[in-house]
């Protein structure tokens, strides 16, 4: 289509395609970027120096509380989360706020993370106490504290993968996640969040 030229400029929406080049734009006022612009995903943000995008973020909250009197590990109902994530060569970290109490002075509940059936960011020692981090009632019982912890995990892998929270109680003791063994005098929530960053 012919393009018309007036006085008071060119008229014709119609330009041939390849007719206007980075050069006739270089210095295109903000404000001419008018109007609502097509969504983007994270797969369109591309030659962004270096890595450490974040692509995804999961989170869960738990808001009830749980008690459990055991040596062994044990889920944490409310307390796991899956990605998948998007490249192998992707980081997921792992953000940890749990409140934690345990029955009886002296005593102590430890936490660890599991990635499907392997513990990850715990202690390299060789025992079944391997955690973490840990609550520790030194004196008084009954008291609850926030305990958090991160950890850069390297899954190698774009599959579903499952994150989880455990705990592990002590002998003589009832351990507690979200109140104090008081019952009803205080509740918390606590939060297990992942991200993944982009390499």
């Amino acid at each position: 289509m012919a393009i018309t030229i007036s006085g008071s400029g060119i008229t014709s929406a119609n330009i041939a395609d390849g007719t206007i080049v980075n050069a006739d734009v270089a210095d295109l006022a903000a404000s001419k970027l008018t109007g609502a612009l097509p969504a983007i995903d994270g797969s369109a943000l591309t030659n962004l120096p270096g890595g450490g995008k974040v692509l995804q973020v999961v989170s869960t909250t738990k808001t009830t509380s749980y008690s459990m009197s055991s040596l062994t590990w044990t889920d944490v109902p409310g307390l796991s989360v899956s990605i998948s994530p998007a490249a192998t060569s992707s980081k997921v970290l792992i953000s940890i706020h749990i409140n934690l109490c345990t029955s009886t002075a002296g005593y102590n509940t430890l936490f660890r993370i599991l990635r499907d059936t392997t513990a990850i960011g715990v202690a390299t020692d060789a025992t079944s106490n391997n955690a973490t981090g840990m609550h520790w009632d030194g004196n008084v019982g009954y008291a609850m504290t926030s305990s958090g912890s991160s950890h850069l995990d390297s899954p190698s892998t774009t599959a579903s993968t499952t994150y989880k929270i455990q705990i592990k109680g002590s002998p003589n003791a009832t351990s507690y996640v979200n109140t104090t063994a008081e019952g009803s005098a205080s509740r918390t929530a606590s939060t297990f969040t992942l991200m993944e960053i982009g390499a």
